[in-house]
């Protein structure tokens, strides 16, 4: 990836433009040279765009900030809030992720300590399923465009905002952890509505508001529920699959067929 594809994949995936995506990147990448040992951060530096490499390569030393210290310290560098700066730190993270090959991402994995996890695109012993293969594996079963994968992202978020107002805020976390950088926003915005309290929807609620969000009519919305949720099945893995469905129900899973 070089350095228009990190300023792309960020403003993607934070939801800014051009001059916010670089902001970003300057602000984590110096704040994580604060972090990391000298050898990590120089196969870092090696490994990214010149552009980039700079920004790894200016720590005068090393400390041993905790998960707060440096998401505060990306928050003063990038003049924005810490809320902000944890969705900034994500999106590099999750380029970094993409872009360098699993010996430079082991080493740095390594560097940091585990309440990081939570920034890093994939945990210590998970594995993420891409964003373009899980809309693909949407598109696919809820019979919609492959070429342009936009009404699959659109269903997606419907169906992912929607399912984190149905269940618990420790299970949108676990989902969180499983699932790619882009597609947690709407889990993020489903929970945070409702407190992290599951909200007692009926399958007919369910499947409006999915309809509402995705601007479709509720019989297509059922399909298109239904696509999501045997990819995200897929995704997770049954014992996840598993503990989110559990609190649905029976009636959403035996119309979705996921029972």
């Amino acid at each position: 990836m070089d350095y228009a594809g990190f300023i792309h994949f960020v403003r993607r995936a934070a939801q800014l433009d051009d001059a916010g995506a670089r902001r970003a990147l300057q602000a984590v990448l110096e704040t994580l040279a604060e972090r990391i040992a000298p050898g990590t951060a120089r196969d870092l530096a090696a490994a990214l765009p010149p552009e980039l490499a700079a920004w790894v390569t200016t720590a005068a030393r090393v400390e041993g900030l905790d998960l707060d210290e440096f998401l505060r310290r990306v928050a003063e560098r990038a003049e924005v809030d810490v809320d902000t700066a944890e969705r900034y730190a994500e999106a590099v993270f999750a380029a970094l992720g993409q872009a360098l090959g699993p010996d430079v991402i082991t080493d740095l994995t390594a560097d940091l300590p585990a309440d990081f996890d939570r920034l890093l695109p994939r945990g210590r012993w998970v594995e993420v399923v891409e964003t373009e293969r899980f809309l693909r594996r949407v598109a696919e079963r809820g019979a919609l465009d492959l070429d342009d994968l936009e009404p699959a992202w659109w269903a997606t978020e419907a169906v992912l905002e929607t399912l984190a107002e149905r269940i618990a805020g420790g299970e949108v976390d676990d989902l969180l952890e499983r699932l790619p950088l882009e597609l947690r926003p709407p889990l993020k915005r489903g929970r945070r509505r409702t407190g992290g309290r599951a909200q007692s929807l009926s399958l007919d609620e369910f499947v409006r508001r999915v309809a509402e969000r995705e601007g479709t009519d509720p019989f297509t919305a059922r399909d298109h529920i239904r696509a999501v949720f045997l990819t995200l099945r897929e995704a997770v893995g049954d014992d996840e699959f598993f503990d989110v469905t559990v609190q649905l129900p029976p009636d959403l899973a035996a119309a979705l067929a996921l029972s």
